[in-house]
């Protein structure tokens, strides 16, 4: 099995004498129940899915209820805990009254679907379970020195093509039409059906064309307007849609950054993908990337989506966002930290290309490209 970068801070969770309440929040089927399992195991304790009814029942926000749970099992372990918001009472008596530790993983935060979750504040901690980041495979492959240069590029093409969940990257025994299989299994059970009946959504159809469309202006900007006018639908509901997604980590939000200078034009945001298999299983195109007339836009995802991910799971306090002028020029991606300092990201497929260092603040300005893209990266978002 992969070691995934969140099971060391789950390791030093439960060795600290903390009880805080451990969320681990991602995408269905990026490795969160294989890591619950694997503490189930560890633990002998069990497992309580909260997609079961018959899971939910012991947690009934009571305290005879919870005290024969909390009893029983010292360490409390549940899954997709955003299938019962209503468990944030539950929750809050489980912390406040016995010395228990819970890890729940959830697909969707539940701070999105839960009235009580503010209640929780100051007991709980989180992390992220995403798609494979390129540390995690890095950290679980061997490669000698002189390898690491074909390894890198070779790496990139794939992440590109089928992206990054850990069954597609980690089965090497799947042909590229098993993976296409599995890549439409995950986008028609999980990443729609899954999110169509938690939010209860009325229309699938339009879900997923709106997902087909942003797919196909990838590194273009959305306007949520003109999205809405080519699907003859209403302009709040694809913006509701897009946040779902948004929240449920299938799209990362790229806005524009404003500075008090005319120049910064743009109201619009980009709209990218944590796992590129998903945005091509969309646009049905798995050609090699040579033939691709949009290749550009899929090396641009891939870098942000690399970036987000080592974003989250470094618990990064930067903020993400790009900038254009009025004239037209653009860069790619700024980081932001909290002392206002600019970190300008240029993303090129090619080494070679314009210098687009237009960014009017104080900054640092690097390129990243197909043959630099992992050095420049493990540079960037240090942990904080």
């Amino acid at each position: 099995m992969l070691q995934r970068h969140i099971e060391e801070k789950v390791q030093e969770y439960l060795s600290e004498d903390n009880h805080k309440i451990y969320f681990i929040w991602g995408p269905r089927r990026s490795g969160k129940t294989t890591i619950l399992k694997d503490l189930a195991s560890k633990l002998s304790v069990p497992i309580f899915n909260f997609d079961l009814l018959s899971d939910r029942e012991p947690f009934a926000p009571t305290r005879d209820t919870l005290e024969k749970i909390a009893s029983a099992h010292k360490v409390i372990l549940i899954d997709e805990v955003q299938n019962y918001p209503e468990s944030t009472v539950a929750l809050k008596i489980l912390y406040d009254e016995f010395n228990v530790k819970i890890i729940a993983t959830g697909s969707s935060e539940i701070r999105q679907k839960s009235t009580d979750f503010d209640s929780l504040a100051g007991r709980f901690i989180e992390s992220y379970c995403l798609p494979l980041s390129l540390k995690e495979i890095d950290d679980n492959t061997q490669i000698e020195t002189y390898a690491k240069e074909p390894f890198y590029k070779n790496l990139a093409h794939q992440l590109q093509i089928f992206g990054s969940y850990p069954e597609i990257y980690a089965n090497t025994t799947l042909s590229e039409s098993e993976r296409i299989d599995l890549l439409q299994n995950i986008l028609d059970t999980y990443v729609l059906k899954d999110i169509i009946n938690i939010y209860d959504l009325k229309n699938e159809k339009l879900a997923k064309d709106i997902l087909i469309k942003i797919a196909l202006q990838i590194g273009s900007e959305v306007s949520v307007r003109e999205l809405a006018g080519s699907l003859g639908a209403n302009a709040v509901t694809v913006s509701n849609y897009i946040e779902i997604f948004i929240k449920n980590y299938i799209l990362i939000p790229l806005p524009s950054f404003k500075i008090n200078t005319r120049k910064a034009v743009s109201e619009n945001r980009k709209l990218y993908f944590y796992d590129l298999g998903i945005r091509n299983i969309l646009v049905k195109d798995f050609r090699e990337l040579e033939l691709r007339p949009d290749k550009g836009g899929v090396f641009e995802n891939f870098i942000i989506s690399e970036i987000e991910k080592k974003r989250r799971n470094n618990h990064a306090k930067e903020t993400l966002y790009f900038y254009r002028e009025y004239g037209g020029q653009e860069v790619d991606l700024i980081l932001e930290n909290y002392k206002k300092e600019y970190d300008c990201v240029e993303i090129k497929v090619n080494a070679k290309g314009g210098n687009k260092d237009i960014f009017p603040l104080p900054h640092t300005f690097i390129t990243i490209n197909t043959q630099n893209y992992f050095k420049e990266i493990t540079k960037l978002l240090q942990e904080n």
